[in-house]
């Protein structure tokens, strides 16, 4: 059988332990003897990044921008920990916080529905998508710890002079964290959700606390809805959908009770978070898709979880492990699915469609990793990661 020769590149983003043996075998068993794969290939390892003072990120990113698709391995975040562990120069970004910065986009993430497996919470038989804005906040935050007693403050300068805000005048010991967002980047947060909707004709909620953050959560508030009744009303109207803003606690408490069905958006930290919850409560952090979506049209492809550092240590000492490689796997295949847009390539449109179909039959054929054993109704067979990727090339 010939393979699928792919007209132009993806960036191609490898990164961390556990994950980045899942993606070599993805690329080795389900993808490489169907698709002559086209990458520029970036190693986002902890190494790596060591060791190019984190400018391989940058020129990731730059790749991105440039092909207008790139797919993502989960990458290390590190800590004092992970400094000490893998003998760091320094505790580098988020990876994904570079990106998403650099790109200013909106992260999307869906729940990966199999027909069979059940939800935690059993009134949730539509997908919830959790569109996060993925610029500022706690990710781009100023921290400085107070030693003692003295005045914390706020200081902006321009052209006219200062302004000063006391934040608190500290009697001992204490932390301060300052942080910061634009409007240009809230108002391309919230065009990005309002066509996201449209596209899925799903209602928008967006969510945050502007009773308590009257200045920064009411710009955001008063963003969406300026943008909304500007520009999107008639257009939500006539598709039949709707879109309203309540408090985040308020927009929780519906959504428990909710039957699922709709685009949430939210601030960073709060999409970080509660796109973390949906997904388990969905069944597993492993079958979530997540996209970043830019205002030059660009997409960026990633699993939602992270790099699986349990996993990885069993698999240093030789054992099998049963890891879910379903969000990675469909990273790769929102990429192609996308290339092959962009480009006018049916067959690889298809190909990325035929091997999502292949991974949620066989799991609907009984043949799951651990993670899904708890969800699936009757017996099941459990494999560990390799063994399921080689049932899903058999179907494919």
């Amino acid at each position: 059988m010939s393979r699928i020769i792919m007209k132009n590149p993806i960036a191609e983003l490898d990164g961390d332990e556990m994950t980045r043996v899942i993606w070599r075998q993805i690329k080795q068993i389900v993808l490489e003897p169907f698709v002559e794969l086209n990458t520029e290939y970036y190693d986002l390892g902890l190494p790596e990044r060591d060791k190019t003072d984190d400018k391989v990120t940058v020129e990731a990113a730059e790749a991105i921008r440039r092909l207008g698709v790139g797919v993502k391995c989960a990458t290390i975040t590190p800590n004092q920990g992970r400094m000490t562990e893998y003998s760091l120069k320094r505790l580098y970004p988020s990876p994904n916080g570079t990106l998403r910065a650099m790109l200013d986009g909106t992260v999307f993430r869906s729940p990966i529905i199999v027909p069979g497996l059940k939800s935690y919470i059993p009134g949730w038989t539509k997908p919830i998508t959790v569109a996060r804005h993925a610029y500022g906040d706690v990710y781009k935050a100023v921290e400085m710890k107070v030693p003692g007693a003295g005045k914390a403050e706020i200081v902006f300068t321009d052209a006219n002079g200062e302004s000063r805000k006391t934040i608190y005048e500290f009697k001992g010991e204490g932390i301060i964290q300052g942080m910061h967002n634009r409007v240009d980047s809230i108002e391309s947060f919230a065009h990005s959700c309002f066509e996201y909707a449209l596209s899925v004709k799903q209602p928008l909620w967006f969510s945050c606390k502007d009773t308590i953050s009257k200045i920064y959560d009411e710009t955001f508030r008063e963003t969406f809805q300026r943008i909304y009744d500007s520009e999107y009303k008639a257009r939500f109207e006539e598709a039949g959908i709707s879109y309203f803003y309540t408090l985040i606690d308020d927009a929780v408490a519906r959504a428990v009770k909710s039957s699922g069905g709709f685009v949430w958006a939210m601030k960073n930290y709060d999409g970080d978070v509660l796109s973390d919850m949906i997904s388990s409560a969905f069944g597993s952090l492993a079958l979530m898709t997540s996209v970043l979506v830019c205002p030059g049209g660009q997409f960026e492809y990633e699993a939602a979880h992270g790099t699986v550092t349990r996993h990885y240590y069993r698999y240093l000492k030789g054992e099998k492990t049963s890891t879910n490689p379903m969000a990675t796997l469909f990273a790769w295949t929102g990429a192609l699915r996308k290339r092959g847009e962009k480009d006018a390539q049916t067959e690889l449109v298809d190909f990325a469609s035929c091997l999502e179909k292949a991974a949620i039959d066989t799991i609907i054929s009984g043949t799951i990793t651990g993670d899904m054993a708890a969800l699936y109704p009757g017996e099941a067979k459990v494999v560990d990661c390799e063994s399921f990727l080689n049932e899903i090339a058999a179907r494919l």
